[in-house]
């Protein structure tokens, strides 16, 4: 049977990771993270401006007309509209200039606001928050039912005054484009054939906690895959999550944490382009969504002959970030990172979560896997962490609601 303190803590370790790393969400150059937080070791607000921000203009074309007549609801934006490029506003912030890793376009530093702009200390991100929309289902219904998450997420996703939080993932905003036009909710969902960044970290999240309701990975895989299908068609968040899943269940088993991962580590593969390679190309097409599908899905698909568990002895964080693994939102970098930060500091929990949050990058997505890994590896999470969490009270409530549930 698995460990109801081991699935309690992996998912404190979700929403507390997600809330260490928000704030230092998406800086890329670390010498930027440094000068606005130090070491990260804590709560932290969301600050402003966001040196490497791109999210002003990102786009959102709903089908209005067709959803109006579908009776759908279409605007997810709600207060946020002001940082979008949509067919029902029109954007007064410009980007105008290439930076950063990423190559793409910025507007002027002013403008730059945080992709989560305005939250506080301890308070969770969408991505997070989305987690407890389908724990909330699961607990409402006593079990997981699809329709009954699907109704959920589209209720939460267009309700105003549900989401705080301005930062809206390609993901979302393509599956809410596609529900516009009349697709059914089943088949909403983008493809990472189609856009690059479907295959993310985002993917993995959702499915790697619903599968903890099964007492066998066997279960929990097939059930995770086919959640995964609902808001990501990506085979990297697939690959992922057939390592993950039961990775996590032997976890929340009992079974030795470094074993698992030495075990896992010779089933990763390292992706062929990396480092200064992938940055030149993402700088030579002024950011990588101008990269040809084609070249784009080799950049993500193709990897090597050699396995993470030949360089784990001997890594180190200079040999690690960035240079051998992007920090960005790519499951073929950020699973390989993810084990590294658990290798590094042999699972304890507060040192692995600081160290992700230091790397920067995607670390919110990324941490909320790290999380759940290395809190169903402990027997006690900080209290203070806990604690520290702007909504506290009510996550401990859902927590100890979904755990009742698990098999």
């Amino acid at each position: 049977m698995k460990n109801t303190l081991l699935l309690e803590n992996a998912l404190w370790g979700l929403f507390i990771s997600d809330a260490v790393c928000m704030p230092a969400h998406w800086y890329y150059n670390l010498d930027y993270l440094k000068k606005d937080f130090g070491t990260i070791h804590g709560y932290n607000d969301a600050p402003h401006p966001h040196p490497e921000s791109f999210m002003v203009g990102n786009p959102y074309f709903p089908d209005i007309e067709k959803a109006k007549e579908l009776g759908r609801s279409y605007d997810i934006l709600h207060e946020h509209i002001r940082f979008y490029d949509t067919t029902y506003n029109n954007l007064h912030l410009s980007a105008q200039e290439h930076s950063g890793e990423h190559g793409n376009l910025m507007p002027r530093l002013a403008e730059r606001y945080h992709y989560h702009h305005g939250l506080k200390a301890g308070e969770n991100t969408l991505g997070a928050n989305l987690v407890r929309v389908l724990m909330r289902s699961i607990i409402k219904n006593g079990a997981y039912k699809e329709k009954c998450f699907l109704d959920e997420f589209i209720s939460y996703m267009s309700t105003t005054g549900c989401n705080r939080d301005p930062y809206l993932e390609i993901y979302l905003r393509d599956w809410f484009e596609n529900y516009s036009k009349g697709l059914p909710p089943q088949l909403c969902a983008q493809s990472q054939a189609e856009k690059w960044s479907i295959g993310a970290h985002g993917g993995i999240i959702r499915p790697l906690v619903l599968s903890m309701l099964y007492q066998s990975s066997y279960e929990g895989l097939g059930i995770a895959l086919t959640h995964q299908e609902l808001t990501h068609r990506s085979q990297n968040v697939s690959s992922a999550l057939g390592l993950l899943v039961p990775f996590l269940s032997n976890l929340l088993h009992g079974a030795d944490p470094v074993k698992q991962l030495n075990d896992s580590a010779k089933e990763v593969p390292l992706i062929k382009i990396h480092g200064d390679e992938l940055t030149k190309m993402y700088h030579d097409y002024k950011g990588p969504g101008n990269i040809p599908k084609e070249k784009m899905w080799k950049v993500h698909t193709e990897y090597s002959e050699e396995h993470l568990n030949e360089i784990l002895p001997s890594a180190t964080d200079e040999s690690m970030i960035t240079k051998r693994f992007a920090t960005a939102c790519y499951p073929e970098h950020g699973v390989p990172l993810i084990l590294y930060f658990l290798h590094k500091n042999n699972f304890d929990f507060t040192s692995s979560l600081f160290d992700n949050a230091n790397a920067g990058g995607d670390n919110v997505h990324r941490g909320m896997i790290l999380g759940l890994l290395s809190g169903a590896a402990t027997n006690k999470i900080p209290e203070h962490l806990k604690k520290g969490l702007l909504e506290y009270e009510v996550i401990k409530k859902e927590i100890d609601a979904f755990v009742k549930l698990c098999r």
